[in-house]
């Protein structure tokens, strides 16, 4: 995926999850935060930020906070939509008879619904931009969605379905996710009991540039088993 104009500045801080305060040419402007987790490790004061600049004079915020650089690690891209739209393009690229987003199925919404011959496959996204000690971690606030969502692939796997959660890593130099058990205990309990059902747990490292995002295909790495039709990579 790839953004419009993008620009730098220096995080200054963050009033609410919505918005924060960046220098951007010695200016101090008010921006869109494009991610409503915690993000305390990474958006410290005087750190380095690209922004989106928007071409919609309307706007309340002229800017979109995208992603922040951090020492060891690099940029890591902290855009909470980017993981689906990088995951949309890269299932695009891997010869599935359907690719579906936001489907629906009893009354949730899946992320993505798959078809492959006779495989039929869900498959929730999760970003993760949390990092500690070269391991990534998610989630870095209590999700209780992310929670609700692991329980739909139990019941969806139960029910005959190829069912598979992705953490897409927004940041290079990581190649594999934990439940960050600290934060919400309870997403490490529904992450086990979905393994333990038979959904796969698939890891999507990428490549961050300065105004895009890609899942590195090379790099990609699989935790225990994935379905067959998500094995060509």
């Amino acid at each position: 995926m790839k953004y419009g104009k993008i620009v730098e500045g220096k995080f200054i801080d963050r009033p609410n999850r919505f918005i924060a305060h960046v220098e951007i040419a010695g200016k101090a402007e008010t921006v869109h935060v494009k991610n409503t987790g915690r993000c305390r490790e990474l958006l410290l004061p005087g750190a380095a930020v690209r922004l989106e600049q928007s071409d919609n004079p309307a706007r309340k915020t002229l800017y979109d906070l995208v992603a922040v650089y951090k020492d060891r690690i690099g940029w890591i891209n902290i855009d909470s939509q980017a993981s689906n739209k990088v995951v949309k393009e890269w299932l695009e690229a891997q010869d599935y008879d359907v690719v579906r987003p936001e489907y629906t199925y009893g009354n949730s919404r899946i992320d993505f619904y798959l078809e492959k011959g006779e495989h039929r496959i869900f498959m929730e996204v999760k970003g993760c931009t949390l990092e500690i000690n070269g391991i990534g971690y998610f989630p870095d606030a209590p999700t209780e969605r992310g929670v609700k969502h692991l329980r739909e692939l139990t019941a969806a796997r139960q029910e005959g379905y190829e069912c598979v959660v992705a953490f897409v890593i927004q940041m290079e130099g990581v190649t594999e996710v934990r439940p960050y058990v600290e934060m919400q205990p309870e997403f490490g309990t529904a992450l086990a009991e979905a393994e333990a059902a038979g959904v796969k747990v698939l890891f999507l490292p990428c490549k961050v540039g300065r105004d895009w995002l890609k899942i590195d295909g090379k790099l990609v790495k699989k935790c225990y088993q994935i379905p067959v039709a998500l094995g060509k990579v």
